[in-house]
């Protein structure tokens, strides 16, 4: 161990150096420390309670615009550190649980209506069975073939808010066949919450009154304007024989009602009641009993109520004519289906015109073999166009020789 003593001294001599140079402070200087400690923070309270009874009158100061006093907006409230990047704009509530504003759904277009499965409003009474009301799913006019099912009609949809739900519905037309015409309906359809596509109400269909729907138009108040029509044309039906009409609907929470425009068709002005009645007469036979006389008088009264501008009569022509008021019948309109028509001068409302006809038919036996004839008598304008009478019934008188 002896060995191990010059080490021991050196050592011993380090520690003494160093030891000098990194202990703490000893008693005195922390004592000094804890006192300068002490006044500092004396001074410290002492501002800040300065500080405290002068706020008030600084404030005071501030709220009379007294200029003398200093603005404290630097002493008082400091100056948050700026943040990096711009200030968003705020326009809602900040709350995290808030609910983003819903934006209305759109409108229903006539895609997606042939896309979608309706629950339809019921048919008119008289259409097929197959006309469909549940799960249906339209088709176009273009694809329907002639299978009796509902089709969306080539009417333009229209959209508008009609229960005020910020929303809008959509006003469609939907048809389904009978015969040759189609059954028609005026159809809104809506959302519900998740989405889907739901029938909200029917406006209008076809009835005994209203036998066709020919378009939709939504007014300034926001209601449904439909046009409608006393007739639905087909194959032969000229199409100007149809009055038309424009009635305003609303919805009024829980069906449609009518708002503007008549109710009711009535009696068509254009039309009037022109009557027909017949005597005849068998006269002389000529040819050895081949053929033999006929003289037909036809009396047409114009019961009203407006005047006629000419008037045809159809059937005529048996035989041959010989006289009496053949030379009075002009040629027949383009248009009239009967190439052997009389087409004749008017009759004013309220008048009778009376007109015979004489011509030789077949004589004898040879009567025996001809089938009932019958007259029928037709209003007709200036445009040669044909008209319905409003009694059509006692517009057509029978000739029987048998």
């Amino acid at each position: 161990m002896r060995d191990l003593d010059p080490l021991r001294e050196r050592f011993a001599v380090y520690r003494s150096d160093v030891t000098g140079q990194v202990v703490g402070p000893g008693p005195e200087q922390t004592r000094h420390a804890l006192r300068r400690r002490r006044r500092n923070t004396a001074v410290a309270l002492a501002v800040a309670a300065v500080l405290l009874v002068l706020a008030p009158v600084i404030a005071h100061a501030a709220l009379r615009d007294d200029r003398s006093t200093p603005l404290p907006a630097e002493s008082v409230e400091p100056t948050a550190p700026p943040t990096s990047g711009p200030t968003p704009t705020v326009t809602g509530s900040l709350s995290p649980s808030a609910t983003p504003t819903q934006t209305p759904p759109e409108s229903i277009s006539r895609t997606q209506l042939l896309a979608a499965r309706l629950d339809l409003p019921a048919w008119p009474p008289g259409v097929s069975k197959s006309c469909t009301t549940s799960n249906v799913r339209l088709r176009t006019m273009a694809n329907e073939g002639s299978v009796q099912v509902p089709v969306l009609a080539d009417v333009p949809v229209v959209h508008t808010d009609l229960d005020g739900d910020g929303a809008d519905e959509t006003v469609a037309v939907v048809a389904c066949r009978i015969g040759e015409a189609l059954a028609k309906q005026v159809v809104t359809f809506d959302r519900d919450t998740s989405g889907h596509i739901v029938t909200l109400g029917r406006v209008v269909r076809t009835t005994d009154d209203v036998e066709d729907i020919l378009g939709l138009k939504i007014t300034a108040a926001g209601s449904i304007e439909v046009r409608v029509a006393d007739l639905q044309p087909c194959c032969t039906t000229p199409e100007y024989w149809k009055q038309e009409q424009l009635r305003t609907y609303r919805w009024e929470g829980s069906r449609f009602t009518q708002t503007n425009g008549p109710t009711k068709f009535g009696k068509d002005p254009r039309l009037t009641d022109l009557r027909l009645t017949m005597t005849y007469e068998l006269g002389a036979f000529v040819d050895n009993d081949a053929r033999q006389y006929l003289t037909t008088v036809l009396t047409v009264k114009n019961a009203g109520p407006r005047d006629v501008e000419r008037i045809s009569f159809e059937g005529l022509g048996l035989g041959d004519p010989t006289g009496g008021d053949w030379s009075k019948c002009g040629p027949p309109p383009p248009t009239e289906p009967s190439a052997e028509a009389c087409l004749l001068p008017g009759i004013p409302a309220g008048e009778s015109r009376r007109y015979t006809f004489e011509e030789l038919i077949p004589g004898g036996a040879r009567q025996e073999y001809m089938a009932p004839r019958s007259f029928r008598v037709v209003h007709w304008d200036r445009q040669d166009r044909r008209w319905r009478d409003l009694t059509p019934d006692n517009n057509t008188v029978k000739l029987d020789l048998t």
